[in-house]
C-alpha cells in the first residue's frame, strides 16, 4: 500500500511539473542557490555563535550571509560577471571558447580611465566632471571591445584559427596592453556621473525602485497571458488556466520579494549624514533611507532582455543555435557562419567593455588586477547555467543564474575565512561538476 502511494505522489508531481512546464535544471540551479545561502548563513551563525552550544535555529537566525546589505553588495558584484556571462552563451553554443574576457576587460577599462582623466581633459579641454566624460568614455570602451572581438572573431571565422588558440593568445595580449596604456599605474579619481554605473554610488531609490518592480511584474504577467493568446490563435496546446496562474503569481511575486530585499537595504548613518551635508541640511532624528536599486543592477536587467529577445525573437539569435546544433548543416542552408562567428565575437567584446564600466566604476578606479580570473568565472557561470559545451543549447537566464551562484560561493567563502587560493580551488571544483551534471542530464533525456 506504501509504495502504491509513494508512486502515487511520484506521478502527480511529475504530472505538475510537466503542466507547468517548469525547466528541471532551473530549478536544480535554483535549488543550489537556496542550498549555498542557507549554509553559509547557518556557517556565519556558528562563528557569531561560537562556544554557545548547538542551536540550530540560533546559527540560522544569527547568521550574516542573508542580511539585507550583503544581499545588496552580491547583486552588485553579480553584474560585471553576469552581463559577460550572457555573451558566453552565444559564443558556446556556436561551438567556441573566449578565454581572453578578462584581459579585454582589463583593456576596456584602461581605455576608459584614460579617456576620462587624460584625453577628455588635456586634448579636448573638458573637465573631469564635463557631462560629456562619462558617456564618451563609456563609448570607447565599447567600442574597443567590439573592434577587439571582431578582429578575434575575423581570425576564427575566416581565417579557421581554432577559437581557443586565438582568445588565448587575447589573454596573454589584452591585459599587457591595457598595463602600457595606462604606464603601470592605478588611475583615479573616475568621472562622478561613471562611478553611477558601480552600483555603490548609483541608485534610484525605494519608491522608484518599488514603480519599477511593479512595472516588471505587470509586463511579466502579460508576457505570460500574451504568448497563451498567441497560442490559442495558431491553435497550439495549452496550460490550463491554473498552471498559468500559477506561474504568472510565481513571476510577480519573484520580482516583488527581490524588490523588497533590495530595498530592505538602508544606507549608513555616516554615509546619509555626508549626504544631507552636501545640501547644508542636518538628518532628522530617527530618519531612515534605502539604497533602492542600483542603475547596475538595471544595467543587467536591460541586458538580459535585450539578449533574450535576440536569442528566441530575432533571425540572428535562430542562426546562433542552427549553427551550434548542426555547423554543416547551418552552412549548407545559407547560413554565413563565418560573419556569424565575426558577429558573435564582436557582441561579446561589446559586453565586455559594458562590463569594464560596470567593473571599475564599481572600484571607483581603474585597478591593474582588474579583470584577473574573471574568464574562468564567466564560462563557470554559463555551464552552472545549463550551456552545453558541445554547443547548440543554453539560456541566458540560466547564465546570469549561473553568476549569481559563483559569486555567492565566492561571497560565503570570503565571509568565513577560507584562503583565496582555496576559493579558486572550489570554483573548479563546481565548474567540473557541473558540466558532469550536464551530461548526465543529456544522457538521460537523450539528448546529445
Amino acid at each position: 500500500m506504501t509504495d502504491v502511494s509513494h508512486s502515487g505522489t511520484g506521478k502527480t508531481r511529475r504530472s505538475v511539473m510537466q503542466t507547468l512546464e517548469i525547466d528541471t535544471r532551473l530549478l536544480g540551479m535554483i535549488g543550489a542557490f537556496v542550498a549555498i545561502a542557507l549554509a553559509f548563513q547557518i556557517w556565519t551563525g556558528v562563528r557569531a555563535s561560537a562556544g554557545g552550544g548547538f542551536d540550530p535555529i540560533g546559527w540560522l537566525t544569527n547568521g550574516r550571509f542573508l542580511i539585507p546589505q550583503n544581499t545588496y553588495n552580491i547583486a552588485v558584484q553579480t553584474v560585471s560577471i553576469a552581463i559577460m556571462a550572457t555573451g558566453m552563451v552565444f559564443i558556446i553554443v556556436t561551438r567556441h571558447i573566449d578565454l581572453s574576457v578578462g584581459s579585454l576587460l582589463a583593456l576596456c577599462s584602461a581605455v576608459m580611465a584614460m579617456v576620462q582623466t587624460q584625453i577628455m581633459p588635456h586634448y579636448l579641454g573638458l573637465g573631469l566632471e564635463h557631462p560629456l566624460n562619462a558617456p564618451v568614455a563609456v563609448l570607447a570602451g565599447i567600442a574597443t571591445g567590439v573592434l577587439i572581438g571582431g578582429f578575434q572573431g575575423w581570425l576564427v571565422g575566416y581565417q579557421g584559427i581554432p577559437s581557443f588558440i586565438v582568445t588565448l593568445g587575447g589573454l596573454l595580449i589584452w591585459s599587457r596592453v591595457a598595463y602600457f596604456v595606462v604606464g603601470g599605474q592605478t588611475i583615479g579619481p573616475l568621472d562622478s556621473t561613471f562611478l553611477m554605473l558601480g552600483g555603490t554610488n548609483g541608485t534610484i531609490g525605494a519608491l522608484a525602485s518599488w514603480v519599477l518592480g511593479a512595472t516588471g511584474a505587470a509586463i511579466a504577467v502579460w508576457g505570460i497571458w500574451a504568448a497563451r493568446r498567441g497560442k490559442v490563435g495558431h491553435g497550439f496546446a495549452v496550460k490550463p488556466v491554473w498552471a498559468e496562474v500559477t506561474l504568472s503569481a510565481i513571476a510577480a511575486a519573484a520580482i516583488l520579494g527581490f524588490i523588497a530585499l533590495i530595498n530592505a537595504t538602508q544606507i549608513p548613518p555616516g554615509r546619509l549624514t555626508r549626504i544631507f551635508a552636501a545640501r547644508g541640511e542636518t538628518v532628522p532624528e530617527g530618519y531612515t533611507e534605502a539604497f533602492g536599486l542600483p542603475i547596475s543592477v538595471i544595467l543587467l536587467l536591460l541586458v538580459a532582455l535585450a539578449m533574450t529577445v535576440i536569442a528566441v525573437r530575432t533571425r540572428f539569435g535562430r542562426y546562433i543555435f542552427a549553427t551550434g546544433g548542426n555547423p554543416d548543416a547551418a552552412a549548407l542552408s545559407g547560413i554565413n557562419t563565418k560573419l556569424l562567428t565575426v558577429k558573435v565575437f564582436a557582441l561579446m567584446g561589446g559586453l565586455c567593455g559594458l562590463s569594464a564600466a560596470v567593473a571599475s566604476a564599481r572600484l571607483s578606479n581603474h585597478s591593474l588586477d582588474l579583470g584577473q580570473l574573471d574568464e574562468l568565472r564567466v564560462i563557470a557561470a554559463a555551464v552552472i547555467g545549463g550551456t552545453a559545451l558541445a554547443g547548440g543549447l543554453g539560456t541566458i537566464h540560466g547564465a546570469i543564474l549561473g553568476a549569481l551562484i559563483m559569486q555567492a560561493l565566492q561571497s560565503g567563502m570570503a565571509m568565513v575565512g577560507v584562503d583565496a587560493p582555496f576559493q579558486n580551488i572550489v570554483v573548479g571544483v563546481v565548474l567540473v561538476l557541473a558540466v558532469w551534471i550536464d551530461i548526465q542530464y543529456r544522457k538521460r533525456s537523450g539528448v546529445k
